[in-house]
């Protein structure tokens, strides 16, 4: 099967599966991750949108995103795929591209523009080889730092700009009593705080040259060895109930006023909103301690291929439902991204979200995701040695920095 969803050709079959009460009801099972209370208020957009339009939304949550990558895999190897399924923007997906495991979405990518309303860097990010694969349903930042308002005024401290501000910062909260930096113990959250350190430290430039270029040399520089040794240090203000924490109870505890600050991506928003707080209110908001700069993330959904028709009708009605002006706006609201689409009205998003886009706005004002740059594979060998490091205080520096280079090295 070459092509995906040949009976709908154009926008006019797009708008005929949404008339309404007269088509029936298209079915689909939805495998995602997004199971905490602001990612659940978030995907609700999507089912509510998809069941209006005509279909029926199947949720399929499973929590982590390995393990819902892994069971949907998992499903469409074993000839049971999902409708849809969601991965990260990025690489995940190529290896289901390359088998020829997923349908194309190049006819309601045509029918309703999406070359028009998308970036060149998200077209490149869900096409290969010309084709679209993938539908990115938001852009997410990564390397935002949280901090509970009314804790840093009781405690006469200011929201830091520098990285000497935040440790002097943490120093006071600590003797205070309170978690200066609130952590989870998935790996993948130090992974993300590393890379925070490697942009705030190291700067855009050190960035790309490690992640982009592969570059050994950047990796073993003094500016590298810089950026290692913040990352340690900050090993010092975490508490001991992190190992098993998840990192939306770690936005938690700067939610509710127990811990100062907490490094984690724009979906934090999320579970501030969903406490009925207001994100860059009582949840402040920095873009990117010391240096400012948006690293762009964010999520995707493919489509597994299918010969059934009731499924492919109701993989284009879902493809097009996600990208919709009003979808878009409403889910990016809930889930603390922005759209992306370029021609939607996001001028009552949050005061964190417009601090955000004035980034994107910029030259230079931003960096695509590690996972855009990288392969499955180093991620996976890099998150490991960060993991190690991260729980291993007498883990010198050095020995991270060493690593890193060796797998940076690698072909």
């Amino acid at each position: 099967m070459k092509h995906f969803t040949k009976a709908l050709l154009g926008a006019a079959a797009v708008v005929a599966l949404m008339a309404g009460p007269s088509v029936a009801a298209e079915k689909a099972e939805v495998i995602h991750w997004w199971t905490s209370g602001g990612e659940s208020a978030a995907v609700k957009v999507f089912a509510d949108q998809f069941n209006a339009a005509g279909g029926e939304w199947v949720d399929a949550a499973i929590a982590g995103g390995e393990a819902a990558r892994a069971a949907g895999i998992n499903r469409i190897v074993g000839g049971n795929p999902p409708t849809a399924m969601q991965f990260n923007t990025g690489k995940q997906f190529e290896d289901l591209v390359a088998q020829g495991l997923l349908g194309n979405l190049d006819e309601v990518a045509k029918a309703d523009g999406w070359d028009k309303f998308l970036s060149p860097v998200l077209v490149k990010a869900v096409s290969r080889d010309g084709h679209y694969f993938a539908v990115p349903v938001n852009i997410h930042s990564n390397n935002w730092l949280w901090y509970n308002t009314a804790l840093l005024e009781a405690n006469q401290i200011e929201p830091p700009k520098t990285w000497d501000e935040l440790f002097a910062a943490m120093d006071k909260l600590k003797a205070a009593g309170v978690i200066p930096m609130a952590q989870s113990g998935d790996a993948w959250t130090q992974v993300l705080l590393f890379n925070d350190v490697l942009l705030g430290v190291g700067g855009r430039d050190l960035y790309l040259k490690v992640y982009g270029d592969n570059n050994v040399e950047a990796v073993k520089s003094p500016e590298f060895a810089k950026v290692v040794e913040t990352f340690g240090k900050l090993r010092e203000y975490g508490d001991p109930g992190q190992q098993g924490r998840q990192w939306n109870q770690a936005t938690g505890l700067v939610v509710s006023g127990k811990a100062g600050f907490n490094f984690m991506g724009d979906w934090a928003k999320g579970e501030v909103i969903a406490a009925g707080l207001t994100p860059g209110k009582e949840v402040g908001c920095v873009p990117g301690i010391g240096n400012q700069v948006y690293w762009i993330g964010g999520d995707v959904f493919v489509f597994p291929k299918t010969d059934n028709a009731d499924a492919q009708k109701a993989q284009a009605l879902l493809a097009h439902t996600m990208l919709t002006p009003e979808t878009q706006v409403a889910f990016n609201a809930k889930k603390g991204s922005v759209p992306v689409r370029g021609d939607v009205d996001t001028s009552k998003l949050d005061a964190c979200a417009q601090a955000g886009l004035k980034l994107l706005g910029t030259e230079n004002g931003s960096v695509p995701g590690f996972d855009f740059l990288q392969t499955p594979d180093k991620i996976g060998s890099i998150q490991d040695v960060i993991g190690q490091f991260w729980t291993t205080p007498s883990q010198a520096p050095a020995d991270l920095q060493a690593k890193f280079a060796d797998i940076i090295a690698t072909e």
